[in-house]
């Protein structure tokens, strides 16, 4: 889905709304894969198309190598969203979400921390320029 930068900032508007819904009722303190069951049902129930473990391809030089890159939550065809929960985010998690940008083509993603106590302080957006 190619999607204008309006629809983009409406749909991680969502997505962040969303997350802090989960945040809300689960709290801090679980395993990553729980956030992400609560996560996608609830975009879900939003009307958002989306793909969990969403599969990465790495091409080298025109060979497709068979290594496994998943993005946690990928919405619309457009967003990544990866989930973390971890007591501090750290620059390799960016560098993560901006990797699987590159690899993928998609321009935004947002780096979701479910562990920090108010979520606000665990999120991340990041755009990469081609």
């Amino acid at each position: 889905m190619n999607l204008s930068n309006a629809e983009i900032n409406e749909r991680t508007g969502e997505i962040v709304d969303a997350a802090l819904k989960v945040h809300t009722f689960l709290g801090p303190g679980l395993l990553e894969s729980s956030y992400e069951a609560c996560l996608a049902h609830e975009l879900k129930l939003r009307g958002l198309a989306i793909s969990t473990q969403y599969p990465i391809p790495l091409v080298y030089e025109g060979l497709r190598l068979d290594v496994s890159y998943k993005a946690d939550v990928l919405v619309d065809n457009a967003i990544i969203v990866e989930l973390k929960a971890v007591e501090k985010l750290l620059s390799v998690h960016e560098a993560q979400l901006l990797s699987y940008l590159r690899l993928t083509g998609f321009r935004v993603g947002l780096l979701i921390n479910f562990h920090e106590e108010h979520l606000k302080d665990g999120i991340k957006r990041r755009v990469h320029r081609f």
